[in-house]
């Protein structure tokens, strides 16, 4: 296994692409644009998904599934989703494909075989979701409907990276249907809420919460609430975001409902999701030159036990060791990997552990079958001591959860550290330009002024923060009257 990865320093995206492949967690495959997950990378995508859906169903929503195929009329549906998605479509014409009579052994498409209506391949579900709740929905009685799924989408990007943007990826959607409009934006919030949570408690990144300008907006969407985490080459990263979509899907499909009083009333709606481009930020936020640093709460193996020993005698009895302290944490709930390989050395898997960012590493010598100790290495901070076995699951707990909120600290440091405050456009370019990160400052509110800032910096604005007091001010830009200052940032 190859010991260096290129330093941040040097080649911030070409660190980020080693990490990707040298770690295992993924690759790119035959498809352009596409990915394969590997084992260990979907181990991770997996804890997420674990995680998540508990905080799901703890709010009241319940799993549900529909088809990757979206008939193309009903994609129309509602014009400005439509509109928005657009570009980014595949779309599928034919349904059969026929021996090429010119070129044995070649296919080409069956021209007989075209579809009598095409069909767009989901680059998200609201369309055809929609147009089923159409019949599940006809009185009060029948809401809310509370729905997630588990799924792929595909979005045709033509500029892809691993994890972070791939024409297929990842996602869960939640799709949730509602008598009022007060009952919604309430969803939509609390959805929102939830996915702060998770990214702050489990993936120890912070995020700002807030709203989206008008054209930052989801596709569809009133209101689209967000986070927004800062990684560490000073771009920012849309962790998550959460919409709420007014009464447009319900008079786009004509989904009403029967009021307690007889009236008949469109339903209000939200969506909301995240996906595995959250590996990329888990990546970019806490990993370093010796590879990935994972969270304890989120990493597949929290704990692993390298044997270093001569001959049977001496590993026979070191395993015995390590299984005992193996079952002894698992019967704690703690991920353990007894890494028992005969056919690599000692110095190969803590490399290969360090790369893969396995919090804990213990090791049992010869010397601490003797003494009865075990040396427990962090892989954060690199510390190193050698405790009593008797004392392993204790230790083993708190240096977990020390990990866990040390990671969080120092991410939050850095965030700080990398907001600033700006009042005029000169500094607002310099900043940019310089140090990168957030930049907080006044805006118009209009969206000719954000573009305008995006075409000359590439910075947009990142969210309008709930945490940000109102105050008046001029935008750095155009100098117009501004009720208060936003996060503008770069962001992948």
């Amino acid at each position: 296994m190859t010991k260096k990865l290129t330093p941040r320093g040097k080649d911030y995206s070409k660190w980020y692409n080693e990490i990707v492949l040298k770690a295992d967690l993924a690759e790119n495959s035959a498809v352009r644009g596409c990915m394969v997950i590997k084992p260990y990378g979907y181990a991770i995508w997996e804890k997420m998904q674990e995680e998540l859906d508990k905080m799901f169903k703890a709010t009241g929503h319940k799993n549900a599934y529909f088809p990757l195929f979206v008939p193309k009329s009903l994609f129309e549906a509602e014009e400005k989703n439509a509109e928005g998605f657009a570009k980014e479509c595949a779309v599928v014409t034919h349904y059969r494909l026929k021996s090429d009579e010119k070129q044995k052994g070649k296919l080409i498409v069956d021209p007989d075989a075209k579809l009598e209506e095409e069909l767009v391949v989901r680059p998200t579900s609201e369309a055809l979701i929609w147009n089923t709740y159409k019949t599940w929905i006809q009185s009060y009685r029948d809401l809310p409907i509370l729905i997630n799924q588990w799924s792929n989408v595909v979005r045709w990007e033509m500029r892809t990276r691993l994890f972070l943007r791939t024409a297929e990826f990842l996602w869960q959607e939640g799709h949730t249907a509602h008598a009022t409009k007060e009952e919604a934006l309430k969803e939509a919030k609390l959805m929102n809420q939830v996915y702060a949570d998770f990214v702050e408690k489990f993936m120890a990144i912070p995020v700002f919460q807030g709203t989206k300008s008008e054209s930052e907006r989801f596709a569809g969407a009133v209101e689209t609430y967000c986070i927004e985490a800062l990684m560490q080459d000073g771009k920012a990263l849309q962790a998550g975001t959460s919409h709420f979509l007014g009464q447009n899907f319900a008079k786009a499909f004509d989904v009403k409902f029967a009021t307690d009083t007889g009236k008949l009333n469109y339903v209000w709606a939200t969506s909301w999701g995240v996906s595995t481009r959250l590996i990329g930020a888990l990546i970019m936020t806490h990993s370093d030159d010796n590879g990935l640093v994972l969270p304890p709460n989120l990493a597949p193996d929290q704990v692993v036990i390298v044997p270093i020993y001569k001959g049977d005698i001496q590993h026979n009895e070191i395993s015995r060791v390590a299984e005992q302290i193996k079952s002894d944490l698992e019967g704690k709930n703690i991920r353990v990997k007894f890494d028992n390989r005969d056919k690599f050395k000692p110095g190969f898997k803590f490399n290969e552990y360090k790369l893969k960012g396995v919090p804990l590493r213990i090791v049992i010598g010869p010397k601490d079958l003797e003494n009865k100790t075990i040396e427990v290495s962090r892989r954060d901070d690199f510390s190193k001591n050698v405790i009593d076995q008797n004392k392993t699951v204790e230790y083993v707990e708190n240096q977990l959860d020390d990990m866990q909120e040390a990671l969080f600290e120092k991410a939050k440091k850095f965030r700080e550290q990398n907001i600033t405050q700006v009042d005029n456009f000169v500094d607002f370019k310099k900043v940019i330009k310089e140090k990168g990160g957030f930049v907080l400052a006044h805006w118009d509110g209009s969206v000719s002024t954000e573009e305008a800032i995006k075409k000359e910096t590439k910075a947009t604005i990142r969210c309008i923060p709930f945490d940000t007091q109102k105050n008046e001010g001029k935008c750095v830009y155009s100098g117009k009257t501004s009720e208060r200052r936003v996060l503008f940032a770069k962001a992948y």
